[in-house]
């Protein structure tokens, strides 16, 4: 009983939220890279800088596919703030965070390529050398710990200029443009890298900041289209990472939204079956089977949707399934088909607030057990390799006077979750193959671009305005999560 020897314990991260250097080494703007800071306590939104066609400027809130005018395009303004272009500076901290990673005994580390580091506009013939060295240090870095990189090849990270020169992802051509991309770091990182994903929470892929498209909410013929066409490049990538070293191994990567029925009513189970296909079972089942499922082929005949496809573009997902499933985890949520009561969300969902369950500080709800429920719909659905690569509270900490952080909380978090994890495998069979907490350490909230929401084992001395010493310091989750690995999951006090 209990985690199989081999286990991958470890953490993750994203390049939008830590890597920082956003101008460094001939690195490229991203869209994200135009997204300034917010408050998510008091619901002041992260705002994405516009220049529209007429040459005025503005500001847009960012949301759930949050969207922009045709014709409008977003910039970088000097005077404001934009927490991604220090982030917490793992572009200048790497060979430090690094050696913390491996004191804590990480077995995996997941991260995420910066897209424009690489290729800076995105649609250049040849990469950008410094880019790729600055890759291979961090993989020979976490080589020296015994460390797995797990690599997303992009983490909501569209270039700037694919977004104003061929709107995004709505063109067929950055299929062409991602691909070279893939091609180079596959290459590239051969023999270094051997567990890849292709886009992260690909089921948040939807608005102008992650995949650089206008009208992105507004349009469901464009919004369709530019699915389908990251769908292409995905299912592109995993047969292009088998080819080029058939020891790789590839899969998708999805945020698992856990939704109930409200009540027993047949109304409330509909409408949990829709939100369910609608916001994950889609992308798994073109991912995990290769084609369109039919509950998506009869909405698009609702809708008048039609999709513009290229000859072998059935066949190409068909060859392209993943060889495993890798997902994020937070919360779950309550779905009524007539919503009354109190609201509740988390991780861009709204929904009905569930009375069993406790929340965080940001109003999600915390719902151990709903990972074991996730768990098992995965696994019986699919029968493939199940990986969690995000599960973490996010909640404001503190530095005693003796500079110690006692975030007793996070641990209780992590614990209650990792004995579901232990009953899933143990109890009901299920093959997860590792778990990486969020995050390693300290990066900016994907939401709401706040430091003060943190979800790290390592403090980094930073603010929500961006003032502070960048400073690592290790938390007791981070002494906690040592002892977890080194018993491989046995010791969780």
């Amino acid at each position: 009983m209990g985690f199989p020897k081999d286990f991958l314990w470890g953490a993750a991260t994203a390049a939008n939220q830590y890597e920082g250097g956003y101008v460094s080494g001939g690195k490229g703007l991203s869209v994200q890279d135009t997204v300034t800071g917010g408050d998510g306590i008091h619901g002041i939104p992260r705002m994405i800088s516009i220049k529209y066609a007429d040459g005025t400027t503005g500001e847009l809130p960012l949301k759930f596919g949050s969207e922009i005018p045709s014709g409008a395009s977003a910039y970088v303004d000097e005077n404001k703030y934009y927490p991604s272009h220090v982030a917490t500076d793992f572009y200048h901290h790497w060979k430090e965070d690094i050696a913390l990673f491996g004191e804590m005994g990480f077995k995996s580390f997941r991260l995420s390529l910066n897209w424009t580091r690489i290729f800076p506009n995105g649609d250049e013939e040849q990469p950008n050398e410094e880019g790729l060295k600055f890759y291979d240090q961090i993989f020979d870095e976490c080589a020296k710990y015994g460390i797995e990189p797990f690599v997303s090849m992009n983490h909501f990270d569209c270039p700037l200029h694919l977004a104003t020169k061929y709107d995004g992802w709505a063109n067929r051509k950055v299929v062409d443009f991602f691909m070279k991309y893939v091609e180079t770091i596959l290459t590239r990182y051969k023999g270094k890298v051997k567990y890849w994903m292709t886009f992260n929470e690909i089921n948040f892929c939807r608005g102008y900041q992650m995949i650089g498209i206008t009208e992105a909410e507004s349009n469901e013929q464009k919004l369709n289209q530019a699915i389908h066409h990251i769908l292409i490049a995905s299912a592109k990538a995993v047969k292009l990472t088998h080819e080029i070293d058939p020891e790789n191994k590839v899969g998708m990567m999805l945020a698992y939204l856990l939704s109930y029925a409200n009540t027993c009513n047949p109304d409330d189970v509909l409408a949990e079956i829709d939100f369910s296909r609608e916001i994950k079972d889609f992308y798994l089942d073109i991912q995990c089977r290769g084609y369109y499922p039919n509950y998506k082929i009869k909405e698009f005949e609702r809708k008048g949707i039609v999709l513009e496809k290229e000859e072998d573009d059935d066949q190409v997902l068909m060859d392209g399934t993943v060889d495993y499933i890798a997902f994020s985890y937070y919360n779950s949520h309550v779905i009524s088909a007539t919503p009354v009561g109190e609201s509740a969300g988390g991780n861009h969902m709204m929904g009905i607030k569930n009375p069993y369950l406790e929340s965080s500080e940001w109003s999600w709800g915390i719902d151990p057990k709903g990972l074991r429920v996730a768990l098992n719909k995965l696994w019986n659905t699919y029968q493939k390799p199940l990986m969690i690569v995000e599960n973490g509270l996010g909640a404001k900490d503190t530095v005693a006077e003796d500079g110690a952080i006692h975030d007793t909380y996070r641990i209780d978090f992590l614990r209650k979750h990792i004995v579901e994890m232990e009953k899933a495998i143990c109890e009901d069979g299920v093959e997860l193959i590792g778990y990486q907490a969020w995050s390693a350490i300290d990066i900016v909230s994907a939401g709401t671009g706040e430091m003060r929401k943190r979800y790290g084992f390592i403090y980094v001395d930073k603010d929500d305005d961006g003032n502070g010493t960048l400073a690592r310091i290790r938390k007791d989750s981070f002494y906690w999560y040592k002892k977890v690995i080194a018993s491989n999951g046995e010791d969780l006090e």
